[in-house]
């Protein structure tokens, strides 16, 4: 099994597609109106209007805007570079500038627009490096 795909649904398409090509690089390929995609080495950013809930059944099965338990994670070649590049642009939405966590990560945690939770993070202990040293070499 592969995880291909996050699907972010939000009341915002245009902003968020403009925020997560910023704060990634990758340009957006937007199928719809209410669905874009930004495709990662590994994985994609799927962004979709609570419109397309309806091919789901009923926009009762998500809410935009209300995420209060997951955290998406990018690893990055340098945090302290992303953060000095993204600084100004995420200026209020910064949770946690770049800092070494207990499992060997140096992490920056931040909001999107709709207020998900962000985390770029480069490893930095040795066990760190070693767990993600080919997924180091994809990016």
């Amino acid at each position: 099994m592969t995880i291909v795909s996050t699907r972010i649904i939000t009341t915002k398409v245009d902003t968020l597609i403009v925020f997560y090509e910023k704060i990634t690089g990758f340009k957006a390929t937007r199928y719809t109106p209410d669905f874009a995609e930004l495709q990662t080495a590994n994985s994609s950013i799927a962004i979709g209007s609570t419109a397309t809930l309806a091919l789901f059944g009923g926009d009762h099965i998500a809410r935009a805007a209300s995420n209060q338990s997951t955290i998406t994670e990018f690893l990055v070649h340098d945090v302290d570079l992303e953060f000095k590049r993204l600084k100004d642009y995420l200026s209020s939405s910064v949770v946690q500038e770049p800092t070494v966590m207990p499992w060997g990560n140096k992490s920056m945690l931040f909001r999107d627009p709709d207020g998900n939770l962000i985390n770029f993070f480069t490893p930095v202990s040795k066990e760190a490096v070693e767990k993600f040293s080919a997924k180091m070499n994809e990016n």
